[in-house]
């Protein structure tokens, strides 16, 4: 069989690092991408060179629609490239951002901004890569906890995750006639430098998150990181169109 690829979207930090180094533990090749630290990518291009699977690392701004056609073209070249292919296998939708602010006090900007990386992007960017998903691929959304249970100063945000809910039901529905499978993952209250690090350097508010969850703890990286790798296994290829918390049991 040969070597399965990944392109994983925010893959130099956070959960993307943490999901695309457990991938290549598994010997799936990784193109990750990074908004603005292509220092911070190319260490952990290396890190993972150092496991003996190859990865590159292409430039991404998720929230750019118009530079979409563009970067496909750099994929397909890295493809070709570095792996002597024409498609990967799996397409995990990762980066985003944080956003905190009161309904009643988001900006049109601010909504705008959120729209554009959480839901309009990867709505196109999807789109514009479904050309090299090798059929019988496998696309992986990401959500949030957040959108099944409140907390204030969030709602702009897990609307967009919502959105992408639905439209991940959409897309498995569509797109099974390719043998392409849609899941999304929800995580919860992780302890990353998402959103400034807020879960993690919060002391007050990780132990509140930890007091509702019914394994008594906030996540880590690697609760999410080896969901991740395990979600894209073939052993389940045949879990299809699938909204998939890993939470520890927040809120329940």
């Amino acid at each position: 069989m040969s070597e399965r690829i990944a392109l994983v979207t925010g893959g130099s930090r956070g959960l993307g690092k943490n999901a695309v180094l457990k991938l290549a533990a598994e010997g799936t090749g990784i193109v990750l991408t990074y908004n603005s630290s292509e220092r911070e990518a190319q260490d952990v291009v290396r890190e993972i060179q150092q496991k003996g699977v190859k990865a590159v690392a292409l430039q991404l701004n998720v929230g750019k629609i118009s530079t979409f056609g563009d970067f496909a073209k750099n994929v397909q070249k890295s493809l070709n490239t570095v792996w002597q292919r024409d498609t990967f296998d799996y397409l995990l939708n990762n980066a985003g951002t944080g956003l905190y602010a009161p309904y009643t006090e988001t900006t049109e900007a601010q909504f705008d901004d959120a729209m554009n990386i959480h839901f309009k992007g990867p709505f196109f960017l999807t789109q514009t890569l479904l050309p090299l998903i090798k059929d019988g691929g496998r696309i992986l959304n990401v959500s949030s906890g957040l959108a099944r249970f409140t907390q204030p100063g969030s709602g702009t945000y897990a609307a967009m995750k919502g959105a992408m809910e639905v439209l991940t039901r959409y897309q498995a529905k569509e797109l099974g006639a390719r043998g392409i499978a849609v899941n999304i993952i929800a995580p919860g209250a992780i302890e990353t430098d998402f959103g400034g690090g807020r879960v993690r350097d919060n002391a007050e508010l990780n132990q509140l998150l930890a007091s509702q969850t019914a394994l008594g703890r906030v996540g880590l990286p690697d609760d999410i990181g080896d969901a991740i790798a395990a979600l894209l296994s073939d052993k389940l290829g045949w879990m299809n169109a699938q909204r998939i918390e890993v939470s520890g049991g927040m809120f329940l």
